[in-house]
């Protein structure tokens, strides 16, 4: 990790999948990790895919799925403008300027109707400010929600072409809400359960569901993050944090949207 300049705030820079994605982020404030990386991994798209993020921060998922999905485009709103910007410039430093485009605005109003034919987020993880300590100034937007989950969903349902895929990282606690939203609207529901150790209870579900598809849930054996004496990640996390490997969430007989 190195120090560089941008404007008036401190920026640093990282990388991520073992050094071929290089990601710029302030030094102060929210920034971008496992969770990124995981839900780019659950992102399986065919050759000309339209996808979109709907608030991309710096751009660490945007980044790892274009990486991954390199006959793709991509689509990505962000509502805070600095971190729009650092999205831009990460765009540019990585060489994906053809293929993803950065748009300023809140996704929510502005991602549209049958756009896309994936839609992916991180979304802050409270829609309720009582619920936790109030995050420092620069981390709010990253934990805290002006709109709750439910209207996430409901707009990357509504911007997805039918049959497209949407694909959510979130607390698991708040599986019972995402499984509620999605019915009569998607199927094919595949649910990864993401464990801190092995005998642990998921902290994290990463889910994927097919708009206007009536195929089952389907619930999959869970991804362990951390090994056991010592080894900071099991093999399987390894592999999908060095950008080795993938999530795969959907159907086996089912063709990627």
């Amino acid at each position: 990790m190195s120090a560089v300049a941008s404007g008036e705030a401190e920026i640093s820079r990282s990388t991520l999948h073992d050094g071929r994605v290089m990601l710029d982020q302030p030094v102060k404030g929210y920034r971008a990790g496992l969770d990124a990386v995981l839900l780019a991994a659950a992102l399986e798209l065919r050759p000309g895919a339209q996808a979109c993020e709907f608030g991309c921060g710096a751009g660490a998922a945007l980044l790892c799925a274009a990486r991954l999905n390199p006959d793709a485009r991509f689509t990505a709103f962000e509502k805070d403008q600095a971190m729009a910007g650092l999205a831009s410039a990460n765009t540019a430093l990585n060489g994906y300027e053809g293929r993803i485009a950065i748009e300023t605005g809140d996704a929510l109003a502005l991602a549209g109707t049958a756009r896309f034919d994936a839609v992916f987020f991180n979304p802050p993880f409270f829609d309720d400010e009582s619920a936790l300590r109030p995050p420092a100034a620069e981390k709010r937007n990253a934990w805290i929600s002006d709109a709750p989950l439910e209207d996430w969903i409901g707009a990357g349902l509504k911007a997805l072409r039918p049959r497209g895929q949407l694909v959510i990282i979130h607390r698991a606690d708040r599986l019972g809400d995402m499984l509620a939203r999605f019915k009569g609207r998607a199927g094919d529901i595949g649910v990864l359960p993401v464990h801190p150790r092995a005998g642990e209870p998921a902290k994290r579900v990463i889910v994927r569901a097919v708009k206007a598809s009536r195929a089952p849930l389907r619930i999959l054996p869970g991804l362990i993050v951390h090994g056991g004496e010592g080894e900071r990640f099991t093999l399987q996390a390894k592999a999908v944090l060095t950008g080795e490997a993938r999530l795969c969430l959907h159907s086996p007989e089912r063709r990627r949207p």
